[in-house]
């Protein structure tokens, strides 16, 4: 009986101690020149980085890496709003 109550214990702790998982994302439109593209994105950014300004710090040099300028991010969400953007970013969808 010990033994079950401390394990029931220590499991309860482990879970209570496990960082919480809040997920953010930001939804963003980019270009490329020569010849002009365009696409609207979204990604996954640091839970620190869950706001415009600081989701732009983290975007643009992931874009640029890939050969993207980043125009704008429009916003920055939880896990509940990315089936609503999934259609619309396609094949940029969690991508960057």
């Amino acid at each position: 009986m010990r033994l079950s109550a401390l394990l029931a214990v220590l499991a309860l702790a482990g879970a209570l101690a496990a960082p919480a998982e809040a997920a953010c994302y930001a939804d963003y439109k980019a270009k490329q020149d020569r010849p002009l593209r365009l696409h609207y994105g979204v990604a996954q950014v640091p839970d620190s980085a869950c706001n415009r300004k600081a989701a732009t710090r983290v975007l643009k040099p992931r874009l640029e890496q890939a050969g993207w300028t980043l125009l704008n991010v429009l916003s920055t969400f939880g896990p509940e709003g990315l089936d609503e953007r999934k259609a619309s970013a396609g094949r940029y969808f969690l991508r960057y």
